[in-house]
């Protein structure tokens, strides 16, 4: 799974790993926050934040790098918005990294039945 591409054209691997890059900075994870609501320019964005207005922007850089966000020029404005996919290559990674520990644990109980089965068997004979 973890040689597919993302529609972002970014292999999973690299992609999974901007995105938690991005999720790392408490500003970057409040802006995604806000954009939940629905799309918002640079300036409104900047004024619910304790940064200044280069700095949001330089934040939306880098969750638009990660796949997270995506930007729309009207007039002068730019406006951002949440993009639905842009969490696929996460979700992919955390669910192989799950099922191989399900299938670890599976695995793990199989073998203590068949030494419990086993240890039965000894003790009847």
């Amino acid at each position: 799974m973890l040689d597919i591409i993302v529609s972002f054209h970014l292999p999973l691997a690299v992609a999974y790993e901007k995105i938690l890059t991005a999720f790392a900075d408490p500003t970057r994870r409040a802006l995604l926050e806000d954009l939940r609501a629905g799309p918002m320019p640079v300036a409104r964005l900047a004024e619910r934040h304790p940064v200044s207005r280069p700095a949001v922007s330089q934040h939306l850089k880098v969750l638009e790098a990660a796949g997270l966000v995506t930007a729309e020029a009207r007039g002068t404005a730019r406006f951002y918005r949440v993009r639905p996919q842009g969490l696929a290559p996460l979700r992919a990674y955390l669910d192989e990294i799950w099922g191989d520990v399900l299938q670890a644990f599976a695995d793990e109980v199989d073998k203590q039945m068949e030494q419990d089965d086993a240890g039965t068997r000894d003790q009847d004979n």
